[in-house]
């Protein structure tokens, strides 16, 4: 069997994974009772999908990473001679080790884990299934790996490296400042409409994960490069006579050639900067994203007010992602707590 191919993506983002390497799984009949659902679990795949889009308001790339997650293991599945009604626990197992012998990364193990117990439990609602097989399968914990924050020289030398004396210059400017003024994530930035910018209230209105909208303030100098950005200098500059789709006539971001900028391009627009800045190619959008939450907590801001810019549902989530400096904690708990400071007075 042959390697799935990589799809485009930002690196890190797709892995290929080489259904051959797998080892041979333990016998699903030894070891778990055959499951014949009303009809084959392979038709609800994209009904499941579907739903997850529709229903549950998944990501575009959310789903098309769980896609390929079905994909890679409906492969495998069937290369065992079986259908995915008849897969046992032991066969996920197998599968599971598979992906981590072919060196995928253990978060992506456990986002694969995710899609397959999703179906699952969708076909034990939707086909009546009997038995939902990774009820007993537990996948690997995903490490908590951030990305490095940069200093706020490192961040400064970066925008500043940045001329806006072009179009595209004027463009790179504003993505870079917008992305450390706010921590918005790559995804929301690309999705960006130019009705979605509040010129008079200093506010934008950002499209997050699972479709949850929320205000984002913008602060003085990223105000500035996008203004410039939108200026006639700027944009107005990379409008095509016609546009290629219609819906990109109101994305505020756009490439050289007069469509929306993608994910990809605003990896490359970043990595391409910061090597010039002399930061390496390491630097991406999440760093920058970590650097804006890290560089305000560092500052004093509340944690609450930190996770309400990124768009986190839990607090904890902020806490995890923004790793509060043990400094930090000590210089809040002394100019907090009432009785922080010395002895008592003799």
């Amino acid at each position: 069997m042959t390697a799935t191919p990589p799809l485009p993506g930002p690196p890190g983002e797709v892995e290929t994974i080489d259904s051959s390497r797998a080892p041979e799984p333990p016998s699903a009949r030894a070891s778990h009772e055959l499951i014949h659902p009303p009809e084959p679990l392979e038709l609800l795949v994209d009904e499941f999908l579907t739903w997850l889009a529709v229903d549950r308001g998944r990501s575009v790339n959310t789903v098309a990473a769980y896609r390929r997650d079905l994909t890679v293991f409906q492969r495998f599945v069937h290369g065992q001679g079986m259908l995915l009604g008849e897969a046992s626990p032991a066969v996920i197992d197998a599968h599971l080790d598979a992906l981590a012998s072919a060196g995928v990364r253990p978060a992506s193990v456990v986002r694969a884990l995710a899609a397959i117990r999703g179906v699952y439990r969708f076909a034990v609602d939707e086909l009546h299934l009997p038995v939902d097989p990774t009820a007993s399968v537990r996948g690997p914990r995903a490490p908590d790996r951030l990305p490095k924050a940069l200093t706020e020289d490192e961040v400064a030398c970066l925008l500043d490296s940045v001329a806006p004396t072009d179009p595209l210059g004027r463009r790179d400017r504003a993505i870079l400042e917008v992305l450390y003024g706010t921590g918005m994530r790559v995804g929301e930035l690309v999705g960006l409409r130019t009705g979605d910018l509040g010129s008079e209230t200093g506010l934008v209105r950002v499209l997050g994960k699972g479709r949850k909208e929320r205000l984002v303030p913008l602060g003085g100098l990223a105000a500035w490069a996008l203004g410039d950005w939108l200026g006639p200098s700027g944009r107005p500059q990379l409008v095509p006579a016609r546009w290629a789709r219609s819906h990109d006539a109101d994305a505020v971001f756009l490439n050289a050639r007069g469509g929306r900028l993608t994910r990809q391009g605003v990896w490359d627009v970043i990595g391409r900067r910061a090597s010039a800045a002399g930061l390496g190619s390491a630097v991406h959008p999440h760093v920058l994203r970590h650097s804006c939450a890290t560089h305000m907590l560092g500052r004093g801001a509340d944690i609450r007010v930190v996770q309400e810019l990124l768009g986190h549902v839990s607090v904890a989530t902020t806490q995890l992602y923004t790793k509060v400096t043990v400094e930090h904690l000590r210089r809040a708990y002394e100019q907090a707590h009432p009785r922080a400071g010395g002895a008592p007075r003799q």
